[in-house]
C-alpha cells in the first residue's frame, strides 16, 4: 500500500509498526538492552538466525522506525540511522573503502567534510581530490583506477551550487564507483536523488528532518547490500543514533512536506529582497532566475529549499555589523529550523579550511549564510535590514 502514497502521507503513515499496546502516536524505547525467552532465543539473535532486538547500539525500535519511514520518502531499500550526519559519512567511508581506494570529492560542501577526509582519513591511505560541483568534465578527468566514491552536496553548502545528478551517476557508473548524495538542504519533500541515479543518500537528521533544533542526527539510506555494510561500522564502532532522538526525528518527518513549503517560500522572498538591495554584491539561492544552476534545480527539486547565502559590502566588517544588528534571527551555525539563522561561514561553519582553500571554495569574508525559517518575512526581513541599510 504505501508504494501508492504521496511523500506527504508516508511522513505520516510510513513504517508505522505499532507495539502490543496499539498506540496512535509513536513509542519511544529508551532501554539499552532486550530480555530473551531463552538462551537458544539469544543464542538464535546474535548469529542472525532470528530476527529481534539485542541491544540498542545496533537495534531498537524506535530507531528503526525512523529508519523505516525515511527510506520509504527517499525511496531506498534501506535506512541507517547514525550519531550524527558526520557520523553517517564517516560510517559510510569506513564501511565501502579501503586502504588505496580514491575518494572524488566536490570543493563546495560543509566544512567538516574535508577536515575528515584530509586530516584523518588519509592517515589511512585514502586518497581524496576535490572538483568544482558544477564542472562536469573535472569530475571526468579526475576518476582514476581506484576511485570508489563522489561525493556531492547539492544544493551546495554554502553556495548553493547546483549538481547534475543524473551526469555525475553516469560517470560514476562508468568508473565502478558509488554516488554519494548529501541531501540535507533539499530533503526527500524536495529532491530524490536515488530516483536520479544516485546510489546513496546521507541527511543530518539534525536539520529539517527534526525541523527544530532539538537534536543530532545523522542517516544513509540506499540499497540493502551496501547498507549491510554501513550497518557493520554502526554495528561495531557504535556511531548509533539514540533512541530519543530517532523518537523527535521520526515526529519530525510528519511535518517535513509542509514545512519545506513554507521555507522554500520565505526563502524566495528573502532572497528576492536581497537581490534587489544596494548593499548586497551577490545572492546565492537556486531559487533565482539570477543563479546559473536556477535552471537544472527546476529540473530536479520540486523546490528551491530554505538556505542563502549572500556577500555584503564591506567583506568581514560589513557581515559582521550584519549579524550583530540583528534581534531576531539567531546568530547560530545550525540551519533547518523553523527559526532562521544567520552565521558567517569564513569563521564559522568552513573556518578551519586553509585561507587558500577558502578562496577556491567561495568562502569570502562578505559571505554570510542565512536559513530562512517560518517567521513572517516582514519581520525576517526587517531584522536584516536594520544592519544592511547602514553600511
Amino acid at each position: 500500500m504505501t508504494d501508492k502514497l504521496s511523500l506527504e502521507t508516508l511522513g505520516i503513515r510510513g513504517g508505522v509498526q505499532r507495539g502490543i499496546e496499539q498506540e496512535h502516536a509513536p513509542a519511544i524505547y529508551p532501554t539499552s538492552s532486550f530480555v530473551f525467552q531463552s538462551a537458544e532465543e539469544a543464542a538464535a539473535r546474535f548469529s542472525g538466525e532470528e530476527s529481534g532486538n539485542i541491544y540498542s547500539r545496533f537495534t531498537n525500535p524506535s530507531v528503526a522506525a525512523f529508519e523505516r519511514k525515511l527510506a520509504l520518502m527517499e525511496e531506498g531499500e534501506r535506512c541507517v540511522a547514525t550519531a550524527s550526519g558526520m557520523a553517517a559519512i564517516m560510517a559510510t567511508c569506513l564501511g565501502l573503502l579501503e586502504s588505496g581506494d580514491h575518494i572524488l570529492c566536490s570543493r563546495n560542501v560543509f566544512g567538516s567534510i574535508p577536515v575528515l577526509f584530509n586530516k584523518y582519513f588519509v592517515k589511512f591511505g585514502l586518497k581524496v581530490d576535490y572538483v568544482d560541483l558544477t564542472d562536469l568534465d573535472a569530475w571526468q578527468s579526475g576518476i582514476t583506477s581506484k576511485t570508489k566514491l563522489l561525493f556531492v552536496e547539492t544544493p551546495s553548502n554554502p553556495l548553493g551550487e547546483v549538481a547534475d545528478i543524473q551526469q555525475l551517476s553516469k560517470i560514476a557508473k562508468q568508473a565502478g564507483a558509488k554516488l554519494v548524495v548529501d541531501n540535507c538542504f533539499c530533503t526527500p519533500a524536495l529532491q530524490q536523488p536515488l530516483k536520479l541515479g544516485a546510489d546513496l543518500v546521507i541527511h543530518s537528521a539534525t536539520k529539517y528532518l527534526d525541523g527544530q533544533g532539538r537534536c543530532i542526527g545523522g542517516a544513509v539510506v540506499g540499497d540493502s547490500e551496501t547498507l549491510e555494510q554501513v550497518y557493520g561500522v554502526v554495528r561495531t564502532g557504535g556511531p548509533s543514533m539514540s533512541p530519543f532522538n530517532a523518537w523527535v526525528f521520526n515526529s519530525g518527518l510528519e511535518t517535513l512536506a509542509l514545512r519545506m513549503k513554507a521555507h522554500c517560500d520565505n526563502a524566495l522572498a528573502v532572497a528576492k529582497w536581497l537581490e534587489a538591495h544596494p548593499n548586497v554584491i551577490k545572492v546565492n539561492y537556486p531559487g533565482l532566475s539570477s543563479h546559473p544552476g536556477h535552471e537544472l534545480a527546476k529540473k530536479q527539486q520540486s523546490g528551491f529549499g530554505g538556505v542563502l547565502s549572500f556577500v555584503a559590502k564591506g567583506e568581514r566588517d560589513g557581515a559582521w555589523k550584519i549579524i550583530n544588528s540583528t534581534n531576531l534571527v539567531s546568530i547560530t551555525a545550525n540551519l533547518g529550523d523553523v527559526k532562521t539563522t544567520i552565521t558567517h561561514p569564513a569563521t564559522t561553519t568552513h573556518g578551519r579550511l586553509s585561507d587558500e582553500d577558502k578562496a577556491r571554495s567561495g568562502i569570502v569574508e562578505g559571505l554570510l549564510r542565512i536559513a530562512v525559517g517560518l517567521e513572517s518575512v516582514d519581520d525576517i526581513v526587517a531584522d536584516l535590514a536594520a544592519g544592511l541599510d547602514h553600511l
